[in-house]
């Protein structure tokens, strides 16, 4: 069994707070609210994405005020997880500067991993304290996530602070369900109703929810070493394209994809350069609901590249980057 570690007080610590959730839960729009609001904090933001681009880490605003720190094509539970260590020790070294630090997880990530960095290494665990695990979960896709991932039942049962997100897309009756079921996952988590993650921040930043004590009274062992193996048919890839994309027929496509492949097809995710818009578009995708948004105007200097991300099981990327194909404007299409 592993002993308690010995911890320093929380006065004189960073507190750090791990936004959790599965794929396209709301993860990424949570941090930026927290950011966007006018708290006069210095946070430093660490995001880690499972493919090999980040296109979270392209969404979330940051100013002189913040730091951005990105881990791409790996999980912060296993092949990354000693590049966090190197961060958050880099990050200490701020410690009079700091005000908090904010860590978005892939979706796919296990949670106990995680937490266990604060504790095991010496230079994080004197300076860094874990305040909070923050679960995001979608509404309309949780029992479908619970039923499918392993992943997504721990980070539920890990939580501290729980969002029902996407709460305006389900019925009361459906609200009432989701909370009850969430309940027998893990009873003590606080609960909140959530739209588009929209939440006063002082509900999920220094809460001081993280109790070591009670974690190691539900799982002796969650300081010992972990060999989480993610599920080796759930993969990710991402194709690329310079030329504009016809987001019509972009969105026919994926209509008919998710239609043929929604269980298979965990999430997509995109910024795309397309035909007749001078704005970046932002398209996400979790299993059957779909959004498409203009983003900021591309930069004067700034290739005009069209990124999407695909996550999910035994998919075919051959076929995927056959059908993205016939997305692009050729010459004749604008003639």
């Amino acid at each position: 069994m592993a002993s308690t570690p010995t911890i320093p007080g929380k006065a004189d610590r960073i507190p750090a707070t791990v936004v959790t959730g599965f794929l396209g839960s709301g993860k990424t729009t949570l941090i930026n609210r927290i950011l966007r609001e006018d708290h006069g904090k210095k946070l430093a933001v660490i995001v880690n994405e499972f493919g090999e681009i980040s296109i979270d880490g392209q969404l979330v605003v940051h100013d002189d005020a913040q730091q951005l720190v990105e881990f791409n094509n790996g999980c912060l539970c296993c092949t990354v997880r000693g590049d966090l260590i190197d961060t958050l020790s880099r990050l200490q070294e701020r410690a009079g500067t700091l005000d908090g630090i904010l860590i978005e997880t892939t979706g796919l990530a296990d949670p106990a991993p995680v937490a266990s960095t604060f504790f095991v290494a010496d230079e994080v665990k004197a300076a860094i304290r874990l305040d909070a695990f923050v679960t995001v979960v979608d509404a309309v896709n949780l029992e479908a996530n619970l039923a499918q991932s392993n992943e997504a039942v721990e980070q539920v049962a890990f939580s501290d602070v729980i969002l029902v997100n996407k709460a305006d897309l389900v019925t009361e009756e459906q609200l009432a369900a989701i909370e009850a079921r969430i309940r027998k996952l893990n009873p003590l988590a606080t609960l909140h109703r959530t739209t588009n993650a929209e939440i006063d921040i002082a509900k999920v930043v220094n809460v001081g929810a993280f109790d070591l004590v009670q974690k190691l009274e539900v799982d002796p062992e969650f300081l010992g070493d972990h060999e989480h193996e993610h599920d080796p048919s759930v993969g990710s890839f991402v194709l690329e394209e310079t030329r504009p994309i016809d987001i019509n027929r972009f969105a026919l496509w994926m209509n008919a994809v998710a239609q043929e492949r929604g269980d298979d097809l965990y999430r997509t995710k995109g910024i795309f350069n397309a035909q007749g818009f001078n704005e970046r578009l932002v398209f996400q995708s979790v299993r059957m609901l779909t959004t498409m948004r203009q983003d900021r105007p591309w930069g004067g200097s700034e290739q005009r590249m069209s990124q999407f991300v695909v996550i999910g099981k035994n998919l075919d990327r051959a076929e995927f980057a056959e059908g993205f194909g016939r997305c692009v404007v050729r010459s004749a299409d604008a003639a």
